[in-house]
């Protein structure tokens, strides 16, 4: 019987190539730590961003993680912070919107404004998490995330590096490749303590209001501003880069 929801992956065997892509991991991680004066790793606390915090960890990388609290987390989301550091030992700095922004914003749109309009909800997603990024990468020369192609269309062709040229710093994708069996394997076999929601349906967490459980079958993103249309399933953070040939890093 096909379940009705979304099932996370639990994949019997590791996956053929995983001790490949893991050791490229910690490569990478441990690459970028020397190689960057001021490398950090942007959280959303995801099962994806748990994995790079995890590779950090065990190398010991010079790489600060950080977080953004958008005042609109889910409780699950801000219990995995408590339990990731201590599984890991590893501080995650949290970066907050600026509360006169939210105030004013909300006078003017009611504190759900967000569903009435794609431009209305943009400006909430800049004020509570692309102002509080660009704050957190301020001075930065790297920055690294848990973007993956598998999380959908929009994001298939994502590079491992890339140029955030319109912040002016290097950007690492460096689970770009990793399929969901990957990333679910290492999940288990590291133990990790990720959000409880994915148990729930839920294969995309961000803000309470914005994220909703998604049927077995759906893009993984649609339960992400579920009320809106597929071209609008992005927040900001990431600027897409130019559709080109994707280099293989596998």
């Amino acid at each position: 019987m096909t379940p009705a929801l979304w099932q996370r992956p639990r994949p019997a065997q590791p996956p053929a190539d995983f001790a490949v892509l893991l050791d490229q991991l910690h490569v990478a991680i441990a690459a970028i730590g020397s190689r960057f004066r001021r490398a950090a790793l942007a959280s959303s606390l995801s099962a994806e961003d748990l994995v790079l915090m995890h590779a950090i960890a065990v190398t010991a990388a010079p790489i600060e993680v950080f977080m953004i609290d958008t005042g609109r987390l889910p409780l699950s989301t801000l219990r995995v912070r408590q339990a990731s550091e201590a599984r890991m030992g590893v501080a995650i700095r949290v970066v907050t919107p600026d509360p006169r922004a939210v105030a004013d914003h909300e006078q003017r749109h009611g504190r759900f404004g967000f569903y009435e309009s794609v431009a209305v909800r943009h400006a909430c997603c800049h004020l509570r998490k692309v102002e509080p990024l660009e704050r957190a990468l301020a001075g930065r020369d790297a920055w690294l995330t848990g973007q993956r192609r598998a999380q959908g269309p929009e994001r298939a062709h994502l590079r491992v590096e890339e140029t955030d040229v319109a912040r002016g710093v290097a950007k690492f994708n460096l689970l770009a490749a990793w399929s969901d069996d990957d990333l679910w394997h290492a999940v288990d076999r590291f133990a990790l303590p990720v959000n409880e929601l994915y148990e729930r349906g839920y294969p995309s967490i961000g803000c309470d209001p914005c994220s909703r459980a998604v049927r077995a079958g759906e893009d993984p993103r649609a339960g992400r501003w579920w009320w809106e249309t597929a071209n609008s399933k992005e927040c900001g953070l990431h600027r897409p880069p130019p559709r080109a040939a994707v280099e293989e890093q596998r």
